[in-house]
């Protein structure tokens, strides 16, 4: 059992939770993930370690309330417990030797983004911060971006706050500005990933995209995250989750994030109807 010692709302629907998990704290890096379930009968469902706190051992998830699994973790408040969690999983982003880097997030992957700016101006890196959201309602995390980038462009798509427009537009800004990047790591929506490294392929800019598909053991076993990059079948959860954007068939990992919508729609609504029981 794994206590949760802070908990807040980030947006209407993204929470932030701290836990504690001092064996995951001691040897988590930006861009790993843990796979946790809420109760003893639950799913697992992997998520990215936003942040840790080796000296206090948690380990910091921020996630969008999505579907059933999501909703039962919130509901969860700070003091009671989640049943298991594993981890650190997954290979931690590569950052050494990095001078000049465009971090680009978009809606709840602005989570998995923070932390690889984090640890890069940390580390002494430029870092040039890019986030995108649908409106100023749902921006998250704008004053840890702030005192961690060098630059922070906010987009959101009809301009409620920062700029309007999309983080694409930003970063060709940018680009043909002058900035000239080592490199571009990229966390969002799939669609998102998709038109950043398109863009980032005109300028034969390094890029890489940190991919969350469907993981079920987190162990390359089950094949639920397997990616199709550079022709070769990859899993996510022992191959990632970070890859080279300009090899990833995005189009494929598209269709195939969407194949289980119909469930998870029945999920939510199950949960949803289960938590009015409960409360009425």
């Amino acid at each position: 059992m794994f206590e949760i010692v802070t908990k807040k709302e980030l947006n209407p629907t993204v929470t932030l939770m701290e836990i504690k998990a001092p064996l995951i704290a001691k040897k988590a890096l930006a861009g790993q993930f843990v796979i946790l379930r809420v109760d003893d009968k639950g799913e697992r469902i992997p998520l990215t370690i936003a942040d840790y706190n080796r000296e206090k051992g948690t380990v910091t998830i921020i996630f969008q309330i999505v579907g059933g699994t999501t909703i039962r973790l919130n509901q969860k408040n700070q003091g009671e417990f989640i049943e298991d969690i594993v981890g650190p999983l997954g290979k931690a982003t590569e950052l050494d030797g990095l001078k000049k880097v465009a971090v680009v997030g978009g809606g709840v992957g602005c989570a998995i983004a923070y932390p690889i700016a984090k640890s890069l101006y940390d580390s002494g890196c430029e870092v040039h911060s890019i986030v995108g959201f649908r409106n100023e309602d749902l921006v998250i995390l704008e004053d840890e971006f702030k005192e961690k980038s060098h630059k922070y462009v906010l987009m959101t798509d009809d301009g409620s706050a920062g700029e309007k427009g999309l983080v694409t537009d930003a970063l060709k800004k940018l680009i043909e500005s002058g900035e000239e990047y080592d490199e571009v790591i990229t966390i969002g929506p799939l669609i998102m990933m998709k038109f950043v490294c398109e863009l980032t392929r005109k300028y034969n800019i390094k890029t890489i995209a940190s991919m969350n598909p469907v993981m079920i053991d987190g162990t390359g076993m089950c094949g639920g995250c397997r990616l199709t990059v550079g022709g070769q079948t990859k899993f996510a959860c022992v191959d990632g989750p970070d890859f080279d954007g300009h090899l990833i068939d995005f189009d494929s990992a598209i269709k195939r994030s969407s194949m289980y919508r119909d469930e998870e729609q029945k999920d939510r609504e199950k949960a949803c109807n289960l938590f009015k029981k409960e409360v009425e």
